[in-house]
C-alpha cells in the first residue's frame, strides 16, 4: 500500500526559505511520477512542481526560479526546496504520486495522481 507523509511546513516571514519533505512507502520514487501540489482556502488545488519517471522536472509558472523539486532515491523521499517565499505561497502543500507514466502536460494536473499525503501547512506572513 502506497503511503506519503509530508513534513517541513511552518509559519515564516516573507523572503524566507523552507524545505518540504515527503516520505514514500509501498513504492519507489524512481518508478513513480511524483509531484507537489498546493491548495489555499477557497481555491482549487494546483500543481507546484513535478518529477517525471523519465527524469525531467516541471514547475508551475508562479514558482519557477524560486522552488526546486528533488528526490533522494536511497531515502525514498521527495523534497521541495522553497526560497524567496511570498504571502501568496501560503497554502496546504501536498505530496502526490502516480504509479503510471504521465505525459508532460499531465504532470501538474492533480487528477492524474492516485496517491496523496495528508498535507503540510505553509504560512508566509509579510
Amino acid at each position: 500500500q502506497v503511503q506519503l507523509v509530508e513534513s517541513g511546513g511552518g509559519s515564516v516571514q516573507s523572503g524566507s526559505s523552507l524545505r518540504l519533505s515527503c516520505a514514500l512507502s509501498g513504492g519507489t520514487v524512481t518508478r513513480m511520477s511524483m509531484g507537489w501540489f498546493r491548495q489555499a482556502p477557497g481555491k482549487e488545488r494546483g500543481g507546484v512542481a513535478a518529477l517525471a519517471t523519465y527524469g525531467t522536472w516541471h514547475y508551475g509558472d508562479s514558482v519557477k526560479g524560486r522552488f526546486i523539486i528533488s528526490k533522494d532515491t536511497a531515502a525514498n523521499q521527495l523534497y521541495l526546496q522553497m526560497k524567496s517565499l511570498k504571502p501568496d505561497d501560503t497554502a496546504m502543500y501536498y505530496c502526490a504520486a502516480a504509479d503510471r507514466f504521465l505525459v508532460q502536460n499531465r504532470l501538474l494536473v492533480p487528477s492524474a495522481y492516485n496517491y496523496w499525503g495528508q498535507g503540510t501547512q505553509v504560512t508566509v506572513y509579510s
